[in-house]
């Protein structure tokens, strides 16, 4: 087993740019019109290297690594945008987007709509390098998908809690927060460490700008598969919803429900678990209270902005009919939508399911709320209405 990398520093967010710049070799980020990423970012980076941060060594290499990724990102999209204009005539009609708290099903159910044929969803290794998707034959021959493959590998060997709690490899499709994290706005960020300033921030913020990238970034992937519909996953959809419906005024919305306590407790747990060793402050009590407070707001936040939009593009899905009845719950949110609910669509919805019963994707999770100095009472309440 490797051991972790280390830093004695975060480093300043220059010093990150420049990083990432001798990385890709490219140093357009965005015109002087598009240095939106600017503000957030450096406003983390400066939280990250506070003592209410308290990151360790390993936790200063990682949370580097965090911030180096998100402009490596947005420097090779801005190429690709360069590389590739014809993407700006991509049309994008009614895309689904599957939200909901920690552990309702998101992931399950967005990986049985992705199955569809003739849908599309965010491959992993496309959200961290977009570009437009090659050919699936060509995957294994592209040193960037060959290098993430081997890095998710090594990961599933020295984490196997973290892959019981969410397995994933470079092939799976996966939720859309780095496509996000090119604007500097991400809920990732604050699932992973302690940083007030950054939080309050990006509380205040108007997604508007993040989402119009994150829609250039979807024509730009999927410039080889046009007619296929986009089903997206993320739990910032819910804190963002207004900027959303703004960028894609026909968007689906599939909200699953839960028990709070369940989500809370696992979201507090995928928090400790994917920052073991990072930070001395980050743990126990501060992450049941920063997990808390963030989801129960974005909770608040989707319910009192849903309000304003047609009813119609909104499915609700139990938590408890759709793990009795997946297949059944994907047909009864195509019926909803006017969907075709194909052989072909129901086919591979049904094999997904099968296969993802069993073996390594197979969910093996424990938790509790007492770990992180929460109790049901206290849960429940966060999320009354």
């Amino acid at each position: 087993m490797s051991e972790p990398r280390r830093r004695a520093d975060v480093g300043s967010y220059e010093d990150i740019c420049t990083a990432a710049v001798r990385t890709t070799g490219l140093s357009d980020f965005g015109g002087p019109g598009e240095r939106e990423h600017e503000e957030g970012l450096r406003l983390l980076v400066d939280d990250l290297a506070s003592p209410e941060a308290g990151l360790t060594e390993v936790g200063n290499y990682f949370h580097r690594a965090q911030v180096k990724s998100a402009l490596v990102g947005r420097l090779m999209t801005q190429a690709r945008f360069t590389e590739f204009p014809q993407h700006r005539d991509v049309v994008i009609e009614r895309p689904i987007f599957v939200v909901g708290l920690p552990r309702t099903g998101t992931t399950a159910l967005h990986r049985l709509l992705c199955a569809d044929p003739a849908h599309q969803g965010l491959e992993a290794w496309l959200t961290e390098f977009p570009q437009p998707r090659p050919p699936r034959a060509t995957w294994e021959d592209d040193p960037i998908f060959a290098a993430m493959q081997a890095a998710f590998h090594q990961h599933h060997v020295t984490n196997p809690e973290f892959m019981g709690i969410h397995y994933m490899d470079a092939t799976s499709v996966e939720e859309c927060w780095r496509l996000l994290r090119q604007t500097g706005k991400s809920i990732s960020f604050e699932s992973l460490a302690n940083v007030p300033r950054y939080s309050a921030w990006l509380a205040e913020q108007d997604w508007t700008d993040a989402y119009a990238r994150h829609r250039q970034n979807l024509q730009l992937i999927g410039l080889n598969d046009t007619d296929k519909r986009w089903v997206l996953k993320n739990p910032s959809h819910l804190v963002a919803l207004d900027a959303l419906m703004t960028v894609y005024p026909d968007a689906l919305v599939v909200m699953t429900q839960r028990d709070p306590v369940t989500s809370i407790a696992s979201a507090c747990s995928l928090s400790a678990e994917a920052t073991a060793d990072t930070s001395t402050t980050f743990v126990g009590k501060t992450i049941g209270r920063t997990q808390l407070d963030m989801l129960s707001r974005s909770w608040h936040t989707f319910w009192d902005t849903r309000e304003k939009y047609d009813a119609g593009q909104f499915f609700d899905v139990d938590y408890r009919a759709f793990v009795s009845d997946p297949v059944g719950t994907v047909g009864a949110i195509y019926d909803a939508f006017g969907i075709e609910w194909s052989p072909a669509a129901r086919a591979e919805v049904s094999r997904i399911d099968a296969e993802s019963r069993t073996g390594r994707a197979r969910p093996a999770h424990r938790y509790e709320l007492a770990d992180y100095g929460l109790d049901e009472d206290t849960v429940r309440a966060a999320f009354a209405r």
